[in-house]
């Protein structure tokens, strides 16, 4: 749901909606999470049970279950029916309402699209993802318990586990934290533990010195920008020098941003 998609809303009447083909790798905003960047009501379509459709078949499936349907908005590129074989002309020749057809949309010169956008976020550039989405890239995961080795030695960490949602590069990230509806200033790591145990982790460090929430079972974590890659140290007290680094720069950032 991201800028190219509003624009797409923008067309809409005061009736308008949004019908969404599913697909498993929609992992920007995962199914409930749609809802939130827009107005207007969302309707799914999972894209296995419309798949095997013809064109005339899909457009009279739309009419059937939307019966006061007079328009419809799509992108440039917008292709539906079996094996993604039907295109805008087919869909103006066949649906006889209004088809209204919205150019590509550009920002900085570079296409909006949902895969241009992924290939920044796994590039780390979570700067220029959230100029695309028009919102900061956010995701949500389940509290786990950790190594302990945070809190014995380092800072205390939240670990989470994100399934739904695409991960980032590996590296150290200016986040926001939201736990119980209260949003935290963090700093999230992402990556490879190569300095302990060398497992795959996602860890946030709540910078807040009032934090003393319980830690409930979802935890929502917004990025911000990228601070350095993942990096092995050979001692514990060198990774923990750099830990309260990374802290240090994030609350000047914060700070700025005030």
């Amino acid at each position: 749901m991201h800028l190219a998609h509003q624009e797409l809303f923008k067309k809409l009447g005061k009736n308008g909606g949004v019908l969404v083909i599913q697909t498993n790798y929609a992992n920007l905003t995962p199914l409930n999470i749609r809802q939130k960047h827009t107005l207007y009501p969302v309707y799914f379509y999972p894209l296995a049970n419309i798949k095997h459709l013809s064109a005339v078949q899909f457009i009279k499936l739309v009419k059937e279950e939307f019966p006061n349907l007079k328009k419809i908005v799509v992108g440039f590129d917008f292709r539906f029916g079996h094996l993604a074989a039907y295109n805008n002309d087919t869909l103006v020749e066949l649906f006889d309402g209004d088809v209204e057809i919205v150019d590509e949309y550009k920002i900085d010169r570079v296409a909006v699209h949902s895969r241009i956008i992924r290939s920044y976020l796994r590039a780390g550039n979570i700067e220029f993802a959230n100029k695309l989405l028009g919102y900061n890239y956010t995701f949500t995961g389940l509290a786990l318990t950790g190594q302990g080795l945070g809190l014995k030695y380092f800072v205390p960490t939240i670990n989470i586990n994100v399934t739904e949602y695409l991960i980032p590069q590996e590296g150290i990230y200016i986040t926001r934290t939201k736990l119980n509806e209260r949003t935290y200033e963090s700093v999230t790591f992402i990556g490879h533990r190569m300095t302990t145990d060398g497992n795959f982790a996602i860890e946030t460090n709540i910078l807040n010195k009032d934090f003393n929430s319980e830690i409930p079972k979802n935890i929502q974590v917004e990025f911000l920008k990228k601070i350095r890659d993942n990096t092995k140290y050979d001692k514990f007290e060198d990774l923990k020098k750099q830990i309260e680094d990374d802290a240090c720069v994030a609350l000047s950032w914060f700070e700025e941003e005030k």
